[in-house]
């Protein structure tokens, strides 16, 4: 009966508690679309792993702009 009733996920949030959408439709502090930071809780590791892989990308484009 030790088995957790939900368990702790590998790969945590993000999120840095600046939760404001950009024009690019991503958040300015996480860089994670609405869509990500809505469904973070239902995504596996690997599609989180996926996320977090392409954030330091996203962050580029954007101050590269």
């Amino acid at each position: 009966m030790n088995d957790p009733v939900c368990p702790i996920p590998q790969v945590e949030s993000p999120c840095i508690g600046t939760c404001t959408l950009g024009p690019e439709q991503l958040c300015v502090g996480c860089f994670r679309s609405g869509k990500e930071i809505a469904a973070w809780l239902s995504y596996s590791d690997q599609q989180r792993r996926e996320i977090m892989d392409d954030l330091p990308g996203r962050a580029q484009r954007l101050f590269d702009d």
